[in-house]
């Protein structure tokens, strides 16, 4: 398995952190094994980050109070703000991936509860693949386990660019400062394994408050920042990668004003562009301007872009994430499922690779497998020609394997039916993902990134 060397772990939480842009939107996501508190700990920081409606929190003090919870009036359960479903209220577990979004007066948030049992682990993927940030719970009298190794695996394989570890229920050790630490150490040990580059330890306890939103007076010990001011302190992906990544925008649509369009959309289209065709798209990575020199994958086409859209609106340049539609200079024969890149960027085109993958379905991957690659805006057929073994989460090492089973962490070999502009993922994040489909009823079997892309 590929890894990288972490740069900084530990309970100093603000180091490196950049200062974020007032306003600036954060995603971020919540893992943790079963009753370490996961949900409290997200109804905690909604209700004193104040972003709890006064009528929901009316519902669910009543149906604390009818409940019994905490033995003494007025307590609440604050798993109750986020566990929605009905299933996830009658049996106290979180079942699906709960959306929430709140602000502070430093940026906003986009916050995805994840589930904790091991056979919603692939609901827990798809909650961290776009995150800025995972937040993974660690009771402190359990300390580290086979979960908690899992949830930090899938982190490395998605390459989620900050990891925070809540070791929770500190008020059930009495604040003790070396129990923190005992896990604290545990948990530094598997970062440097796994090699997560930046990992930052903070004692809480989702009941009672601390250092969730606020910095505790119960643990003077620790000097670093509450959860939620260390959320507000780290960078996004877009802040990370706009500077560092070349342009690349995949074409979701191609706008041609003289046909195939609805006669709103092809009067609108045509008032933008006129005769000029556009390529519309969202911008994956780095910053497009009037100008520039583009290549157009797999057309081989260099041109130049003469023009940048979005809606009516002309604008000189633009950046990650937004969508825009761009005009250039040549004639390009390109549908959906094209890449247009910075002139020089694209990597050479391939029909195979290694991957990490993350086997989501209840079918088993098997060398021969036939399936469905799905990269950016472009599906191609593809063969699973080899699984060249299986992550030991207890070792960590790679051990041999024929098939990958659900929650799989697995390095496959694929070849593909046509040409790829793939690239590996620690290098370009969102050019190294893809998805591994069922080519009969679509469903999704696995979560892939590149590791390597042999010749």
């Amino acid at each position: 398995m590929s890894t990288t060397t972490p740069t900084t772990t530990g309970t100093a939480a603000t180091d490196g952190a950049a200062a974020p842009a007032t306003g600036s939107l954060f995603r971020f996501a919540t893992a943790g094994s079963v009753d370490d508190g996961k949900s409290t700990l997200v109804g905690r920081l909604l209700h004193d980050s104040k972003a709890i409606l006064a009528d929901q929190l009316e519902s669910v003090a009543r149906t604390s109070a009818e409940r019994g919870f905490g033995g003494k009036p007025g307590a609440i359960d604050f798993a109750l703000l986020t566990d929605g479903l009905r299933a996830e209220r009658e049996q106290g577990i979180t079942i699906d991936v709960a959306y929430r979004y709140f602000t502070t007066g430093r940026r906003s948030f986009i916050l995805a509860d994840c589930p904790g049992h091991v056979q919603y682990t692939r609901n827990m993927v798809t909650g961290s693949a776009t995150a800025d940030a995972v937040v993974v719970l660690v009771d402190v009298r359990n300390g580290v386990l086979e979960q908690t190794r899992r949830h930090l695996a899938v982190v490395q394989l998605l390459r989620v660019p900050h990891v925070i570890v809540a070791v929770n229920k500190i008020d059930l050790v009495g604040y003790d400062r070396a129990a923190f630490e005992s896990v604290a150490a545990d948990v530094a040990a598997l970062a440097r394994d796994l090699g997560l580059p930046d990992t930052h330890t903070v004692p809480v306890s989702a009941l009672a408050g601390d250092n969730v939103v606020e910095r505790s007076a119960n643990t003077p010990w620790y000097d670093g920042p509450s959860l939620l001011g260390l959320l507000e302190g780290l960078s996004t992906i877009d802040e990370l990668e706009t500077d560092l990544e070349a342009l690349r925008l995949p074409v979701q649509l191609v706008i041609r004003p003289q046909g195939g369009l609805s006669p709103e959309l092809a009067d609108a289209a045509a008032d933008a562009f006129r005769d000029h065709r556009a390529f519309a798209g969202r911008i994956e990575s780095g910053t497009v301007r009037v100008g520039d020199q583009v290549e157009v994958f797999p057309a081989g086409v260099r041109t130049t872009v003469t023009g940048i859209r979005r809606g009516p609106e002309a604008l000189g340049e633009a950046s990650a994430p937004l969508s825009v539609a761009l005009e250039l200079a040549d004639p390009v024969d390109a549908a959906r499922g094209a890449v247009i890149a910075a002139a020089g960027s694209l990597p050479a085109p391939r029909r195979e690779l290694d991957a990490d993958v993350f086997q989501l379905d209840g079918r088993p991957l098997t060398t021969g497998a036939r399936v469905l690659v799905k990269h950016g805006t472009t599906t191609v057929q593809a063969i699973v020609t080899d699984i060249r073994g299986r992550l030991d989460l207890d070792t960590l090492d790679t051990t041999p394997a024929t098939a990958l089973t659900t929650n799989d962490i697995g390095l496959v070999r694929l070849k593909l039916a046509t040409d790829l502009a793939v690239a590996p993922y620690a290098a370009h994040r969102r050019a190294g993902a893809f998805l591994v489909i069922h080519p009969q009823d679509g469903a999704t079997l696995a979560a892939g990134i590149v590791v390597e892309a042999p010749a």
